[in-house]
């Protein structure tokens, strides 16, 4: 329980699934946490707990992101979990939604990282996490024609600063899920029985199935990826794209 002792980390997207997962382990193993998410109402219960702030960001929100950097100059940990799915072919993607993808998917973890970086160089030291997926550089994933690109695009932003940091103290790794049980998950299931016709078990069963194991993953076991890079335990990683997928890209 004090694997990240004494260390700051800032989360974002901590209102549920991943992010909150990670917010409440990071914070079982000792660190300070600030949890951050646009609606302040999922990170009820997260409030007052040992070790946890909450605070409203809007990952979006290239001021806001700045701010935050500003007023938490501390920061050890980043934890990158803010993200957006979108369902659908090429053909079946608006520039709009392109826009959303990217911007939330990429662009935030950009604002983030240039924001909290020049602290932790100065310190020389520090962790940036970021959630990037199986459906990416790694594999293709049917009807994931922006998120996939997305997720590709941030395997590549996390290497190269890797690379660029290698030498000042700052480690930077990217984890890529399978599929993962979270309230998002289930109001996609909800969305895609409505649009195709399908049950909803019936789409339930068709993201399980995709799952070599037969099962989807849990938040709780991605965070527990994003302790081990989070700590000094990997002290010696960095740059990599850490599966935690249950097999489905083998």
């Amino acid at each position: 329980m004090t694997r990240l002792a004494g260390k700051t980390a800032f989360v974002t997207a901590a209102g549920q699934g991943i992010g909150r997962a990670t917010a409440e382990a990071f914070a079982h193993e000792g660190a300070r946490v600030i949890a951050t998410d646009l609606n302040v109402a999922l990170l009820t219960g997260l409030e007052g707990r040992p070790g946890i702030a909450v605070e409203k960001l809007d990952a979006l929100d290239a001021a806001a992101i700045a701010d935050a950097a500003r007023r938490h100059t501390g920061v050890d940990i980043l934890f990158n979990a803010a993200g957006y799915v979108h369902h659908g072919t090429v053909l079946d993607c608006t520039e709009d939604e392109w826009d959303l993808a990217f911007n939330l998917n990429v662009r935030s973890m950009y604002r983030t990282i240039k924001a909290f970086l020049p602290a932790m160089l100065a310190k020389g030291n520090g962790s940036i996490v970021n959630v990037a997926s199986g459906a990416s550089s790694i594999k293709a994933a049917a009807n994931r024609f922006v998120y996939g690109a997305t997720k590709a695009a941030v395997i590549g932003l996390t290497k190269s600063v890797a690379l660029d940091y290698i030498k000042d103290g700052v480690r930077c790794n990217a984890i890529c899920p399978g599929t993962v049980e979270s309230p998002s998950l289930r109001d996609r299931m909800t969305a895609l029985s409505a649009k195709s016709g399908q049950s909803y078990a019936q789409v339930e069963a068709m993201f399980i199935g995709r799952q070599p194991m037969g099962r989807l993953g849990t938040a709780e076991e991605i965070a527990a990826m994003a302790v081990y890079l989070a700590s000094d335990e990997s002290r010696f990683t960095t740059g990599t794209a850490a599966l935690v997928d249950g097999g489905w890209s083998l």
